[in-house]
């Protein structure tokens, strides 16, 4: 890893236009995807931290909503992986088995995960992904709780592994998607990671033994994080929607070739539902 960070310093390209290993259509492509992204074109955003946009970053709801989230899906997130054996072993398997079988639900989750960003990517609808992915883990964390046959539990892990890791996949984009400039973006990060972490401190403790095999509780909590997750998601999406149309009308008065002036954010940018 830490070989790895010293090579990117080095390696990685600060533009699209140093990029040497990008054909000239390519980096036409990355530079109208960056303008897509931060409403400005490359020489016009301002580069190196910028303490307001940094303030601004730490003032707005939005990045605290989606550090919400991702403290959300963590709590589940966590347990799964931690406690999967100990929960398919409670189903009667033997621990060989059970670490077996905890493996083809990581892998159609994967699947899962890598089509679910694609869609959002392709139809810019990241919070109706999230909030899907989040009710179907709920649904799997449901089946857990309320059954204790050994078939209908072992696809709730199937349905709650597919449904939190996707939400996980599309939460981390969306704030990466929702930043107006390099100073934002970085700091949004920030707290997503300063807030989100904390959830694998609730979700490794949610299946003490003594409530074992069944542990109902920790199945109960994980499905309610879920649901708040997607009550997240909704609410995320509706304050997005309302600040697009904001968008639209301080743009639409000033022309479609008004400057995006002292903001960071520039006229063509839109917040990615």
């Amino acid at each position: 890893m830490v070989i790895a960070s010293v090579l990117t310093w080095f390696l990685l390209p600060d533009s699209p236009e140093k990029a040497r290993f990008l054909t000239e259509e390519e980096v036409q492509v990355a530079k109208a995807r960056g303008i897509r992204q931060t409403g400005n074109e490359e020489a016009k955003r301002a580069h190196g931290i910028q303490w307001r946009e940094v303030g601004d970053a730490f003032l707005d709801l939005k990045n605290w909503v989606t550090a919400l989230m991702y403290f959300s899906c963590n709590v589940s997130f966590a347990s799964l992986p931690v406690f999967l054996p100990t929960i398919l072993a409670a189903m009667g398997y033997s621990d060989i088995n059970a670490q077996g079988l905890s493996a083809p639900p990581y892998f159609l989750a994967f699947l899962t995960v890598i089509l679910t960003t694609y869609i959002a990517d392709r139809t810019s609808q990241r919070g109706y992904t999230v909030l899907l992915c989040s009710l179907v883990g709920a649904t799997g964390y449901i089946m857990l709780a309320c059954s204790s046959t050994v078939g209908v539990r072992y696809a709730g892990v199937f349905v709650a592994a597919c449904g939190i890791f996707p939400a996980i996949g599309n939460i981390l984009p969306w704030v990466l998607n929702n930043q107006g400039s390099e100073s934002k973006r970085g700091t949004g990060v920030a707290i997503l990671n300063l807030v989100g972490q904390c959830g694998p401190l609730l979700g490794t403790r949610l299946y003490p033994t003594n409530e074992g095999p069944l542990y109902t509780k920790g199945m109960w909590v994980c499905a309610a994080f879920m649901l708040f997750n997607a009550f997240l998601a909704l609410a995320l999406r509706v304050r997005l929607v309302w600040e697009n149309k904001k968008l639209d009308e301080k743009y639409s008065s000033k022309g479609s070739n008004a400057e995006g002036g002292e903001e960071s954010d520039g006229p063509n940018y839109r917040y990615m539902l």
